[in-house]
């Protein structure tokens, strides 16, 4: 059985953890879906918090978010992902109280709508101790585009530099522990964000598995937009990988400038 790299937190009398757990949602231009989301997330066992990151939305999304029972603060201009990711694990740090473990994140997209409440598996590895992350396997999505050219250069890139090989690398659903949270931090830019903090995580010695979710979100199409879209995912996958693979290198330099001196 995989363990967990993070300390588990001490639990209550009966010897079950009483850890709780905060649903982060970066989300831009979602009030469509995003109460729907937010409804379904707060039924989540262990949830005591949902917090949406209204990430420059142009729409009423903060509104429709807060109506909606969660939590929300609001960037005044799109920062992108991995920005409102790391502004709501700061909120949540805020929120937890002295003398409590940290909450555990769970990361979901705000276009999950009725099936958030699904990603409730992703919880129980990293709650019980035998991940630092849990990460989502959705199955297939109608209407989605794409040949696997940006998934597959991620798992390689993942696989090349850490030795595992993931089912659904750019799978934003994913519960970790605070500790490895912090431990990827500063995460990559844009779409990057998923391989990077992969990456990383596994190099700094944390535990991953993937976990089946049976999730339905708004894939992208196999039109312009939907083709631009992957163009960008490519790009910011490929400036993730190549910014780890020069720290592997300076690293090794280093180690080795050490040895000879």
């Amino acid at each position: 059985m995989p363990k967990a790299l993070t300390p588990r937190p001490p639990t209550g009398r009966d010897g079950r953890s009483t850890q709780r757990v905060a649903v982060v949602i970066p989300a831009k231009d979602e009030s469509e879906r995003i109460a729907a989301t937010v409804r379904s997330a707060r039924a989540i066992p262990h949830v005591d918090l949902v917090l949406v990151v209204d990430d420059g939305s142009d729409d009423d999304t903060q509104h429709v978010a807060r109506e909606a029972g969660a939590v929300v603060v609001r960037h005044s201009h799109n920062r992108g992902k991995a920005a409102a990711m790391e502004t709501g694990a700061a909120v949540v740090a805020m929120r937890d109280a002295d003398g409590r473990a940290p909450r555990l994140l769970l990361f979901i997209d705000g276009d999950l709508g009725d099936t958030a409440v699904n990603t409730a598996p992703l919880v129980g590895p990293v709650r019980e101790g035998l991940a630092d992350v849990a990460i989502a396997l959705l199955p297939a999505q109608k209407g989605a585009g794409g040949r696997g050219i940006v998934v597959g250069a991620s798992r390689r890139a993942i696989h090349n530099l850490t030795g595992w090989s993931p089912t659904q690398p750019l799978s934003g659903m994913r519960c970790l522990t605070r500790e490895a949270f912090e431990a990827a931090t500063p995460l990559a830019r844009g779409w990057g964000v998923e391989t990077g903090m992969t990456i990383d995580l596994l190099r700094a010695g944390y535990t991953a598995v993937e976990v089946p979710c049976d999730l339905r979100h708004r894939p992208s199409s196999n039109d312009l937009k939907g083709q631009i879209h992957r163009a960008s995912q490519y790009r910011d996958v490929l400036f993730a990988v190549n910014a780890r693979r020069v720290r592997r290198a300076v690293s090794a330099v280093g180690r080795v400038t050490n040895r000879t001196e």
